[in-house]
């Protein structure tokens, strides 16, 4: 009795048989999402802050917002969406069996997410050239609404960044899950949830975008 073997059917009915459940498709799935909300609410409750403070101070929000770098916020948002989409590709490369073609996407969103990391650097430096950082002589000589406008931006663009930074990580675990044999047509729920936590790295910076940038245009 203590044999018998346990069967499992997957959303599609196939039948599978359980060996362990560190291959539980529904739980792993019902579980990240559990992590995806817990993510919601902290960004949402930066998100209230921001539309707290910008009733408050909405002048020296809308005249700090006109001095960041449009045209590099918005070119990190069309990176974003590209990205989106080649990981979409990688995940249903994986899924018709194409490994190569999968590889090949996740690089490419790779190769993006760096990008991003990149040109988004090159806005901080220009901020830090201008004695514009948390606790500089320059900010903290500023008043309140100037203070918080770019303490908020530091403190949302930069755990955003950390985000894509955790992201890469995550792709490139998917790669070498993928080299190593574990990543298949038939146990793919780790890019899918790779996949989705990417969804919403990109649907994050579809909002940070135009509170910060957007705003005094």
């Amino acid at each position: 009795m203590f044999n018998k073997k346990e069967i499992v059917i997957d959303p599609y009915g196939n039948e599978h048989e359980v060996l362990d459940y560190t291959d539980d498709y529904v739980g792993s799935k019902f579980g990240f999402w559990l992590f995806l909300f817990t993510e919601l609410m902290m960004f949402g409750t930066m998100f209230l802050v921001f539309s707290i403070y910008f009733y408050q101070f909405s002048d020296d929000f809308l005249h700090h917002s006109k001095s960041l770098n449009i045209f590099l916020g918005g070119t990190n948002t069309v990176i974003l969406l590209i990205s989106t989409y080649t990981m979409g590709l990688a995940t249903l490369n994986l899924k018709k069996g194409e490994l190569k073609k999968a590889s090949f996407m996740t690089y490419i969103t790779i190769i993006l997410a760096i990008a991003f990391l990149i040109i988004k650097a090159f806005e901080w430096g220009a901020e830090f050239s201008h004695d514009i950082f948390p606790d500089s002589q320059t900010l903290v000589s500023m008043n309140d609404g100037s203070n918080i406008f770019f303490g908020l931006y530091f403190t949302m663009t930069g755990l955003h960044g950390f985000h894509i930074i955790l992201g890469i990580i995550l792709m490139l675990s998917v790669l070498y899950k993928i080299k190593s044999g574990s990543l298949h047509p038939k146990h793919y729920i780790f890019m899918k949830n790779t996949t989705l936590y990417w969804d919403f790295v990109h649907l994050i910076w579809v909002f940070v975008f135009p509170i910060f940038y957007m705003i005094g245009a």
